[in-house]
């Protein structure tokens, strides 16, 4: 019997694809592995039971995935899932920032109990809220993974000119891109050629505080700028200067935090970004799915930390699987055999091998965690 804790309210049609060799349930106390949405596990102490971690969604801030690895835990996220539904609050952000919506829409409540007089207030007042049309505007796309890429369709679509960065792009997205976007080598020459910046990046060290001081000088003045991706991927410090200079006239943000919520030019939605049945349903059976084949076969698909090895089929007998330190990972080869199949990332190693004998695993170092499956 194998053991889910949910951290999170799990959409029913992911749990519904655990068969009945398990338990799924938010009062687990020792759990085989975990599937959560938002809720923080930085200060969770793990059972040591517990193998894997499924994130339903993308973002893996909520959860130490290098201390994981280094425990074997395999931590998954469910890359694409949630896509189109980030995408669409993207296009909905793009008007925002251009047409002040929101605050026309907060400006018309105060006109409750006007009577008659409302009409001729609306014309008086709405030259307050007057901004210009995306249609031949130049969008600067940050990040053209999953999300990204399929922004830059959508805003191509309704007129706008793609600019774009990504230092990972892949060459089967590349193709798939209109041949009027242009990618940049450079991310500062997406600074300086749009009119609107929209940022689908990860949060790390290397990322943080992409828009900054330096960076918005380089930007056009009266810039737009859209984050639903990480609020720490913007310096707030350097916003806030730059929305009262007039260097960037908008900022759209699906990340509110208390420095920047009331500020002038800034629209602040409560973390919407993948906030549809649809998304919840589609990053559930992923997650869901993951863990079903790491548990059963020992598959790894959309780790953020340790290695992929998919396509291992059904276990054919026993299967070894050996979580290590990349520096093992040829020993623990040739201990379990010329048919052991292996994947190195970040330093750490993953081996399985059917019909292996674990016990030839004794006295190699750097091995981390030994799983038999069958």
């Amino acid at each position: 019997m194998y053991n889910i804790l949910t951290l999170n309210k799990i959409a029913a049609c992911g749990t519904s694809r655990f068969s009945d060799k398990y338990t799924c349930s938010a009062d687990i106390e020792n759990p085989t592995a975990i599937m959560v949405r938002s809720a923080s596990m930085h200060d969770m102490e793990l059972s040591p039971e517990t193998i894997a971690i499924a994130r339903a969604g993308a973002g893996t801030n909520n959860i130490p995935v290098d201390e994981c690895a280094k425990k074997g835990v395999v931590v998954f996220n469910t890359p694409g899932a949630n896509a189109n539904a980030v995408k669409e609050l993207v296009i909905c952000g793009l008007f925002m920032a251009s047409r002040k919506i929101a605050a026309a829409v907060d400006w018309c409540r105060t006109l409750k109990g006007e009577g008659e007089a409302v009409g001729k207030l609306v014309e008086k007042g709405k030259s307050n809220f007057a901004g210009p049309e995306i249609a031949g505007k130049t969008l600067g796309v940050i990040g053209l993974g999953a999300i990204g890429f399929k922004v830059a369709q959508a805003a191509e679509a309704l007129g706008m000119k793609i600019v774009g960065y990504d230092p990972f792009l892949s060459d089967t997205v590349k193709s798939m891109l209109s041949e009027n976007t242009v990618v940049y080598d450079d991310i500062n020459d997406v600074f300086k050629a749009s009119d609107y910046i929209t940022l689908h990046i990860p949060l790390n060290d290397a990322t943080k505080g992409t828009l900054n001081s330096e960076t918005f000088a380089l930007c056009k003045d009266g810039v737009r700028v859209l984050n639903f991706a990480r609020g720490g991927l913007v310096d707030n410090s350097a916003l806030k200067d730059a929305l009262s200079s007039g260097k960037c006239a908008a900022y759209v943000v699906d990340f509110p935090d208390d420095e920047i919520i009331g500020v002038d030019g800034v629209t602040a939605i409560p973390h919407l970004g993948a906030s549809t049945p649809e998304s919840e349903d589609n990053c559930a059976v992923m997650a869901a799915d993951e863990l079903i084949g790491y548990i059963e076969r020992g598959e790894i698909k959309n780790s953020v930390n340790l290695p992929a090895l998919t396509d291992l089929g059904e276990v054919n007998g026993n299967r070894v699987c050996v979580i290590c330190e990349e520096s093992a990972v040829e020993s623990v080869k040739s201990a379990l055999g010329s048919a052991a199949k292996s994947a190195v990332k970040k330093g750490f190693g993953y081996v399985a091998a059917d019909n292996a004998d674990e016990t030839k695993l004794a006295g190699i170092d750097g091995i981390i965690r030994i799983r038999v499956i069958g």
